[in-house]
């Protein structure tokens, strides 16, 4: 269901709108994931051992945290306009589904999240510790609860599962909401997309350390900086090793419940058995000759079933399966993007970790990294997990097509039938100009605060005749 012309209708423009907004949200979703963890790990190990370099981290990246966090609030509420604006069709489909979960997700998870963080940012010195830690773990746990319900919806896309068709008004009806909740899809994503995150979160870590551990050498906070590389490098290490084990895992559900789109990823046209895996394809734009392949035996047919052996069905016969099962129509996803996509979430993702180790080596034994090529690979690393993310979920949804929801509903037969062409343009070019900005504010913000270094923890003096129950309440950073 897709074009390779220059003819442009409302459907084109209302695709590249909700992929351009949805991926750029998606840049500060893992690293709120990822990094309300972290600081209350950090949090933890001050309340735990009394050391002020806890602290101090636990401040400093507690400030890029809510940087980030405030941004990712903003962006993500585009993405609730979009259903009614441009895919008011699918809404009313799904409405009956994801009414459930994304209801759950706003009162329950968010409210959680955001409660407890605006407790944990002005009650520094107000909340007794304890009370004080338990609020970050608790908006850690929101934010985490948020993911679930999000991922679960979306899931439902992929595999939908615990509902009926209504005959009469076309509509999706839910009939079992815990199997919606524990869809296989989402049990398996869920890890998976918590373990990218804590590779974003990790990365961010060893990136603002490394660059003040080599700029900043002898400083008195040096020693905080140092333990944040290690700190950051370990998450990363750990985080990529679960990534490729629940990849490996999603493979397998993907490839029973989305034959076509684990073919669509190797650009695999006949049914093979065993079937290679391509590291690097040369061929046609659209990906039906190939010229030059670089392959490693067994591995497509191990990643797909389990089995070195094992059978992955080619795109031409599924396309044919699908012909007959759902009527006439392409049921291809665009070939070149979903190879390209599949194998950059992976390459970018085991760059980082690869640094995160060469980073871990230049430290050992005490050693204080110095070297101008290690500062320039660390600047770099935080972009490539969250690269590596956003063209996992490119993957993801663009290996859908052409379907919405699987089996159920095409992507055209979606999008709202009453807006037109002028209509999409205008809100896409004003979503596109205003993310820009703010993509523009946050880098310079983050930016700004990461080079600013861990804050100084001696307490400001106050007013001799102020009364402690009469002062307001005072941001924390």
């Amino acid at each position: 269901m897709h074009s390779w012309g220059f003819q442009v209708d409302a459907l084109d423009v209302a695709r590249w709108q909700f992929g351009v907004t949805t991926v750029y949200h998606f840049l500060f979703v893992p690293l709120t994931i990822g990094l309300s963890v972290l600081v209350a790990i950090l949090q933890t190990m001050w309340h735990r051992t009394g050391n002020e370099r806890y602290l101090k981290l636990t401040k400093f990246y507690g400030k890029l945290f809510l940087i980030n966090f405030a941004m990712g609030v903003v962006t993500g509420i585009v993405q609730e306009f979009q259903f009614g604006m441009n895919w008011s069709d699918y809404s009313r489909f799904v409405g009956d589904i994801f009414g459930a979960p994304l209801a759950i997700e706003a009162l329950v998870a968010f409210f959680l999240e955001s409660t407890f963080i605006g407790l944990w940012i002005f009650g520094w010195d107000r909340l007794p510790k304890r009370l004080h830690l338990a609020a970050i773990w608790a908006a850690a746990i929101g934010t985490n609860l948020s993911a679930y319900f999000i991922l679960a919806a979306n899931s439902f896309m992929q595999n939908p599962v615990g509902y009926r068709i209504n005959p009469d008004t076309g509509r999706a009806e839910l009939t079992d909401f815990v199997a919606v909740l524990t869809n296989k899809v989402a049990l398996i994503t869920f890890p998976h997309t918590l373990s990218g995150a804590f590779l974003v979160a990790g990365s961010l870590i060893v990136a603002v350390g490394l660059w003040h551990v080599i700029r900043n050498r002898g400083s008195a906070d040096t020693d905080a900086y140092r333990f944040a590389t290690k700190f950051g490098s370990w998450v990363v290490l750990v985080s990529s090793a679960l990534v490729l084990f629940t990849g490996d895992i999603q493979g397998k559900i993907m490839t029973e419940v989305q034959p076509m789109k684990m073919a669509a990823a190797e650009g695999l046209y006949t049914t093979e058995s065993p079937a290679s895996f391509s590291v690097l394809t040369v061929g046609s734009l659209d990906g039906s000759r190939e010229v030059f392949a670089l392959k490693i035996p067994y591995l497509l047919s191990f990643l797909g079933t389990g089995d070195p052996n094992g059978t992955v069905q080619g795109i031409n016969d599924l396309q044919a399966q699908y012909a007959t099962q759902y009527g006439a129509g392409s049921y291809t996803p665009i070939i070149p993007v979903t190879y390209w996509s599949f194998r950059f979430m992976i390459g970018l993702g085991l760059a980082a970790a690869a640094i995160a180790l060469i980073v871990l080596w230049t430290q050992r034994k005490g050693r204080t990294p110095s070297s101008r090529w290690l500062l320039r690979a660390g600047l770099v690393m935080p972009a490539l997990p969250l690269l590596a993310n956003s063209f996992g979920w490119i993957f993801t949804e663009m290996g859908r097509q052409p379907w919405i929801v699987f089996g159920e509903m095409l992507t055209r037969n979606g999008v709202s039938r009453s807006v037109s062409l002028t209509e999409v343009l205008t809100s896409f070019t004003a979503f596109t100009l205003i993310y820009a900005t703010l993509a523009v504010i946050e880098f310079k913000l983050l930016v700004r605060y990461a080079k600013a270094g861990v804050p100084d923890l001696a307490p400001a003096p106050e007013p001799a005749d102020t009364d402690d129950a009469d002062r307001p309440l005072a941001f924390a950073y």
